[in-house]
């Protein structure tokens, strides 16, 4: 999840011309800090929700939903289609993985009873 609004705070960052600086000034936020959400190694986006949104003209609905793919169809280097494929990707990992912890604690529950 962190991948994906880290992604989208990057596009909609980029399509007010906005640096990360002036992104993170305006949060009241480091730089670096700023950096690592929207390289998703951060999760504290959630924290600054209503400035992102206020900052972007976004709603928090357009931040969080996962199941709209915003793509800009006049972006340069035809990324869109690797953009799709990996969000997609990282999705279907993190439901495999959550499948697969969900597995273990069942495992684990049955082997006490």
């Amino acid at each position: 999840m962190n991948a994906i609004i880290g992604e989208k705070l990057r596009r909609y960052r980029k399509q007010k011309g906005y640096t990360q600086e002036q992104a993170a000034d305006y949060l009241k936020i480091s730089q670096s800090a700023y950096a690592r959400m929207e390289s998703g190694e951060s999760n504290s986006w959630a924290v600054h929700i209503e400035g992102i949104c206020e900052v972007f003209e976004i709603s928090p609905e357009e931040l969080l939903r996962s199941d709209a793919v915003i793509i800009n169809n006049n972006q340069q280097g035809g990324n869109s289609a690797y953009f799709i494929n990996q969000v997609l990707s990282e999705k279907l990992i993190e439901q495999y993985e959550a499948r697969l912890k969900e597995k273990d604690e069942i495992i684990k529950l049955l082997k006490n009873k």
